[in-house]
């Protein structure tokens, strides 16, 4: 994978940095797999602005995507590697030997022609395949895992976002999550081997307003140029510099803990993410 940065030909184009796309190897998604998505603008049903700075943007069609890796025992061959442009990581089409088609997230290294296959044993620990915690070596970095057996991948899924199993013991596993937070998962618990693909996302560098329109994200106002009626760090004469940093509803940004310290879910974190 790689970057390129473009000439500054055009003032939009002077800092911009894209994807090279080197991994992907198609441009024509698969029918079968994709699916309408209707776009809200951030309204809600009475059509009431509900989330701001939403809106606009190029039509997309959903890819469905497998998360659960629920086919076990039957190999899957890569047959490419796709964009989505409704997430950071890249996908995969795998071709089932029984003739079933799904996409999966691709994980970094993944090849055309490779065989992923998922199960609860005898499985080889390779990139792409599919396993219990419970399989897995310890010190193996893995992504697309599970938060509780059979609901399907919900952790580190996004570009370059790995998670490494560190230990286990009795029926949990204790992982180290993309936050940096430790946590114990069940061993039942499915992840797939490497890390997902695309990490030069992080690289990447817009160069105008008017991507972001592209992408359906609407101009932002800063609070510090609101009024008092509208933000907590609003009003003032001429550049105030807007007070202790807060949200909308006045709650501490930037540093200020919001998790219940009553959630049932405490028990099971080893080391709470840095601030």
């Amino acid at each position: 994978m790689s970057v390129r940065k473009l000439k500054p030909i055009t003032p939009g184009q002077r800092f911009r940095v894209v994807n090279g796309y080197d991994a992907i190897t198609t441009d024509k998604p698969e029918k079968s797999l994709l699916a309408p998505k209707k776009r809200s603008g951030g309204r809600n049903s009475q059509g009431k602005m509900t989330m701001r700075y939403l809106g606009g943007g190029h039509k997309k069609r959903y890819r469905v995507i497998d998360f659960k890796r629920d086919k076990q025992g039957v190999p899957g061959t890569v047959a490419s590697i796709e964009y989505d442009p409704n997430r950071t990581a890249f996908i995969a089409l795998l071709n089932y030997q029984d003739g079933e088609k799904r996409y999966v997230i691709a994980q970094n290294g993944l090849q055309v022609g490779q065989n992923l296959v998922s199960g609860t044993s005898g499985i080889a620990t390779e990139i792409g395949n599919a396993m219990p915690l419970s399989q897995i070596p310890l010190g193996t970095v893995v992504s697309c895992v599970e938060l509780r057996p059979g609901q399907g991948a919900v952790m580190a899924r996004s570009a370059g976002a790995f998670a490494q199993l560190m230990a286990r013991e009795g029926k949990y596993a204790t992982i180290k999550l993309p936050s940096g937070e430790t946590r114990m998962v069940l061993a039942e618990c499915l992840a797939t081997i490497g890390a997902v693909s695309n990490s030069d996302h992080q690289l990447m560098v817009s160069g105008k307003a008017g991507r972001k329109r592209w992408l359906g994200r609407r101009p932002r106002t800063r609070p510090v140029v609101m009024n008092p009626v509208d933000h907590p760090m609003g009003g003032g004469e001429g550049r105030a510099s807007g007070g202790h940093p807060r949200s909308r509803k006045g709650l501490p940004a930037k540093g200020f803990r919001t998790r219940s310290k009553t959630k049932s879910s405490n028990k099971y974190i080893v080391e709470r993410r840095k601030k």
